[in-house]
């Protein structure tokens, strides 16, 4: 872990190699200091040597310039290696995630990703910079300072080792309590942020049910227990001062106490006696610094652990190693006895119920249109993920052009398959520069043909600035029906082979569908066109219709054939079309009955 941790420092090894010679050459000068100042008080002030006092003093004055000087750029270059560590762990981790599946996005919670990339790496970043400067400076001042107390009195240093035994055992027993509570910290900021990051995302649902109360009091929860962590924390941690001071009082004490006797008998001098009490301040503070290392390096071993995890992940599904196929053929599909389950413990599992979709066959000729209805859970939203290759078969394969999806390199795989989402995302930008994601050089008349195959040019006109309108976050300035025709779109750009609609019409009127599914029928005849939907409207007029029950397959054929022979989809036409019932509450029944 920490050979990972070193590689990260990266193009900023010479910063950080130059933070330490520069620490170490600052605390020689400010470890001399104090002796020098001795030579001012024997040798100048009490033999009363003006002189002395000057010369003694330019040579202080020198000392404590270097000394500033190699405090300034150590901590120049520290902060320069520091702030570069973090900016590569940072994009190490960022890039990392970006070649994840969604299984392993799913290993991860939001919330947790955005801990580790921001209070882990920054409690990584100061743990690094503490390295670099502090973990050199304390043990350097503590025996610099303890050589120049033996160096001016050896028998006045035996008060310095019983002063360390003292204040060693207090900090051994604060921090073995401590670093175990640290360590549960970050667990709680992973919860924080999660709740944080779901009410954002949700804000106008929380708005909508008045719900604003109650995410308080979840958020409040969730502030609570880092609150009350935190508290018992640092309560224990901030023993170390008073502990601290208790014995550099009683070293100033003691050493006042025997060193005004050694004074009398000559064998020790004034300024010999302030050298040792500023010399007892150091190693105590020095002591106190290695203390405060122990308890940080041991926080940020946590988060080393955490962001090495993210960094180390591999992806479930990667390009194949060996000659990729980087051409589609056409745009058929089949599937061959395939399982799927999300839950990979359960991979080798015999019960049947941690599949998603089961004992799936299926052919699909290039160019058709497929509808997919089926119930929630009914398994039409994995058989596209397996499509495109967002998830891989756990039983079985799924190939697309008479190829395996997994011998396909990725690229030519997810630009030849586009997958519309009901709940697709736009970014921050104007229309135009959200349409190019799915070609980047695309130009305007692409552009606008396709919008008017999505029905999207018909708003888009509307507005003052057309395609150079800005978009907020996620679109949150257009309706949820414009905003699905503007990913249809950008999805069309791409000019794939197969284009599966999740639900993606869903937040459109009915109009506006039918004359979506007319433009692909006839101006997209060769794109195999798979829809899943809740209304037998939107998938009536496909080809053949996949009925989706439990996930299993209980019927595959046309419209009309199914409205002949399968009970579930009689059911769910009637209800539908006969009844005008609602299909959300009343296929759940219809489902029921049929199991």
């Amino acid at each position: 872990m920490i050979k990972k941790l070193i590689q990260q420092v990266g193009e900023f090894r010479t910063a950080a190699l130059l933070t330490p010679i520069f620490t170490a050459l600052e605390v020689v000068m400010g470890v001399l200091i104090p002796y020098v100042t001795s030579w001012i008080i024997d040798r100048g002030i009490m033999a009363g040597d003006i002189s002395k006092v000057y010369l003694y003093g330019g040579i202080m004055l020198i000392m404590a310039f270097f000394s500033m000087m190699f405090g300034i750029l150590s901590g120049r270059f520290s902060a320069y290696a520091s702030s570069g560590f973090a900016s590569n762990l940072r994009n190490a981790m960022f890039n990392n995630i970006q070649t994840f599946s969604f299984s392993n996005i799913d290993k991860f919670s939001s919330g947790g990703l955005i801990t580790r990339m921001t209070t882990d790496v920054q409690s990584l970043q100061q743990a690094f910079q503490m390295l670099m400067r502090i973990s050199v400076r304390a043990p350097l001042n503590l025996i610099f300072s303890v050589f120049m107390c033996v160096f001016i009195n050896l028998k006045m240093s035996t008060i310095f080792v019983v002063a360390l035994l003292v204040l060693g055992i207090a900090l051994y027993f604060i921090l073995s309590r401590t670093v175990k509570l640290f360590a549960q910290v970050f667990l709680r900021y992973d919860d924080l942020n999660n709740t944080v990051q779901e009410n954002i995302s949700a804000i106008r649902v929380v708005k909508a049910f008045v719900r604003e109360e109650y995410e308080n009091t979840k958020f409040k929860k969730a502030a609570e227990a880092l609150y009350k962590l935190f508290v018992k924390t640092e309560s224990l941690q901030a023993l170390n001062h008073p502990i601290m001071m208790l014995v550099v009082y009683g070293c100033i004490i003691s050493l006042s106490w025997f060193g005004a006797q050694y004074i009398v008998i000559g064998e020790l001098t004034t300024g010999q006696l302030t050298s040792l009490i500023t010399y007892v301040m150091t190693i105590l503070s020095s002591l106190m610094m290695l203390s405060m290392i122990f308890v940080n390096l041991t926080m940020s071993a946590a988060s080393a652990k955490r962001v090495i995890e993210v960094i180390d992940e591999k992806a479930d599904i990667t390009n194949p190693e060996n000659d990729a196929v980087c051409e589609m053929k056409d745009g058929s599909i089949d599937f061959e006895n395939v399982s799927f389950t999300y839950h990979k413990s359960q991979n080798n599992s015999n019960d049947n119920t941690s599949y998603a979709i089961r004992d799936i066959n299926l052919h699909i000729n290039s160019g058709e249109t497929i509808g997919i209805i089926g119930g929630t859970g009914s398994g039409k939203s994995s058989i596209a993920t397996l499509v495109s290759r967002l998830y891989d078969t756990t039983i079985g394969c799924v190939k697309v052009g008479g190829v395996d999806v997994k011998q396909y390199d990725l690229t030519t795989l997810r630009n030849n398959v586009s997958l519309v989402l009901q709940k697709n995302m736009l970014f921050s930008g104007t229309i135009l520069e959200n349409l190019r994601w799915g070609k980047e050089d695309a130009t305007i008349e692409e552009c606008e043909r396709a919008c008017r195959l999505a029905c999207a040019d018909e708003f888009i006109k509307q507005k003052t600035d057309g395609y150079n309108t800005y978009l907020e976050q996620n679109g949150s300035n257009v309706s949820g029906g414009q905003k699905q025709r503007l990913c249809i779109a950008r999805a069309l750009l791409k000019k794939p082979k197969i284009m599966i609609f999740d639900d993606s019409t869903s937040a459109c009127d009915t109009e506006t569908d039918r004359k979506i599914q007319k433009a692909f029928r006839e101006e997209l005849p060769q794109m195999t066109k798979i829809i899943i939907a809740q209304r037998i409207q939107s998938v009536q007029n496909a080809d053949r219709i996949i009925v989706m029950q439990s996930g299993k397959v209980t019927g595959f054929d046309t419209h009309d054939n199914l409205l002949k022979d399968n009970p579930i989809y009689q059911e769910i036409y009637h209800i539908q079309m006969k009844d005008k019932g609602d299909f959300d509450e009343k296929e759940a029944k219809a489902w029921h009955n049929q199991e």
